[in-house]
């Protein structure tokens, strides 16, 4: 259902205006002479009914896209199969993606396509939920403090309930979102820190689960309750508000975030066509100004997000109650029921410069899709950065910054001094650290999945 066009009242705000970029980074620019007016006014952008497409839905309800001149629609879509499909034909300008679809696309796993991103939308907002039954089988084996389960949970509680069942001849079954998805690297690299292999693809098992202790498939992210509820999957990996929306519903229980998997970890991404974006390169800023602004709103106070959530409960948007949406984007996150507690960074939309398209972020999910065989073959670190170059439009980003800086909208410390990558990343689950600029070092380091030369 599509969110009714704003009106174009405000969409000529283009007189003649200097704008003196700040040069805060590697990626600063030449000051432009003139503001000057978008290619393409009316713009189409698709999302799918998540917690984390609120930079869209913000711009929009709170006029950021009119103030650059932008006549935008937004529109719900049925999976992210079919959103990154209706941006390649040319029917939607944009859309909140996955941040490995843009990446995905452009190697080949899956559809072939040049999508291109300037924005990332968040960081963290996924968790993994059980079902009932099996938390209760979990949770015997999990260590107490104070009379509650400890957190982080790790995966080795659950690999005893998938080696029981495995003598038993029942497989373990669990659901996330599609295959190139920051949710689908989540839960395998949780499964692996635990000890159990979570499949791998090959050119004769597409499903991802060749040798697999864990089968996961695809379930889209409004169906992960009543799927798990139906039997199913047992499990799986989801952005918000799905995980609550088990708690609420009594019938699961969420064990892990993924900012417990990693902390400050990258999650959606706004992405284009390159072809849309060099056709429209002013276009291209202008939204990207939009949604630097709007996830600023987001980060700037607790009553902004309490007004936050009322707008996604809109039918329009991710149509969850209130109560549901407000569990995790208020500050708070309920494992088991009654068990709520502080996560005052579950959901990061621009602070710890949230917004800002690293290089390392693509880089890391490379990794893991050569880690997983989507990848099949070991490539060079240069490869990987040159896919990451060509995926990642950090100097778009910064011409959109740098102008928010020189109208006073945001602050020049806001952003990031940086050439693209955010230096060697701790926080994992594991307790392995990455460094964005060794790829194969990082994956040489782990006891499950591919690495240097190997296949299936």
């Amino acid at each position: 259902m599509s969110a009714p066009s704003r009106s174009s009242l405000n969409r000529r705000r283009f007189a003649t205006q200097a704008i003196a970029l700040a040069g805060a980074t590697t990626f600063g620019l030449p000051a432009l002479a003139a503001k000057a007016r978008p290619e393409k006014e009316q713009l189409k952008f698709g999302f799918i009914k998540l917690t984390d497409c609120a930079p869209l839905v913000v711009a929009y309800e709170k006029g950021y896209f009119e103030d650059e001149g932008l006549n935008v629609q937004l529109e719900a879509q049925a999976n992210w199969k079919v959103l990154l499909d209706r941006v390649i034909d040319g029917q939607l300008d944009g859309a909140h993606m996955l941040a490995g679809q843009p990446l995905g696309a452009t190697i080949g796993f899956g559809t072939k396509a040049d999508i291109v991103t300037a924005f990332s939308m968040d960081l963290n907002g996924n968790a993994i939920t059980v079902s009932n039954a099996v938390w209760a089988e979990m949770k015997p084996h999990l260590p107490m403090k104070d009379g509650k389960v400890a957190h982080p949970i790790k995966a080795d509680a659950l690999k005893k309930v998938v080696d029981a069942w495995k003598k038993e001849g029942k497989a373990f079954k669990m659901g996330m979102v599609f295959p190139v998805s920051t949710h689908n690297y989540e839960l395998r690299y949780w499964l692996a820190a635990g000890g159990m292999n979570p499949g791998y693809y090959t050119s004769s098992d597409i499903s991802g689960t060749s040798k697999a202790d864990v089968l996961l498939s695809v379930t889209p992210p409004p169906q992960m309750p009543n799927t798990m509820e139906s039997g199913t999957i047992h499990g799986y990996c989801v952005g918000e508000p799905w995980n609550q929306q088990a708690v609420f519903k009594g019938i699961g229980v969420p064990v892990v975030t993924d900012n417990e998997i990693w902390k400050n970890n990258p999650e959606k991404v706004f992405g284009v066509t390159g072809a849309w974006a060099k056709a429209n390169p002013i276009t291209h800023v202008a939204v990207v100004k939009a949604l630097i602004r709007a996830g600023q709103w987001l980060d700037a106070s607790m009553a902004n997000r309490v007004e936050a959530v009322k707008m996604l409960s809109k039918s329009q948007y991710v149509g969850a109650d209130e109560a549901v949406i407000a569990n995790s984007m208020t500050g708070t996150f309920e494992y088991e029921k009654g068990d709520k507690r502080p996560a005052p960074d579950f959901n990061v939309f621009f602070r710890n410069f949230a917004t800002f398209p690293f290089y390392s972020d693509a880089i890391w999910y490379l990794t893991q899709m050569r880690r997983w065989g989507q990848i099949t073959e070991a490539k060079p670190d240069s490869w990987y950065m040159d896919i990451a170059k060509k995926v990642y439009q950090p100097t778009i980003y910064m011409e959109a910054a740098n102008a928010l800086v020189a109208e006073g909208k945001i602050k020049a410390s806001d952003l990031p001094k940086t050439d693209g990558f955010k230096g060697v990343q701790t926080g994992f689950i594991d307790g392995v650290d990455y460094d964005g600029r060794k790829p194969n070092d990082y994956l040489a380091k782990f006891k499950i999945g591919l690495k240097a030369a190997d296949k299936v």
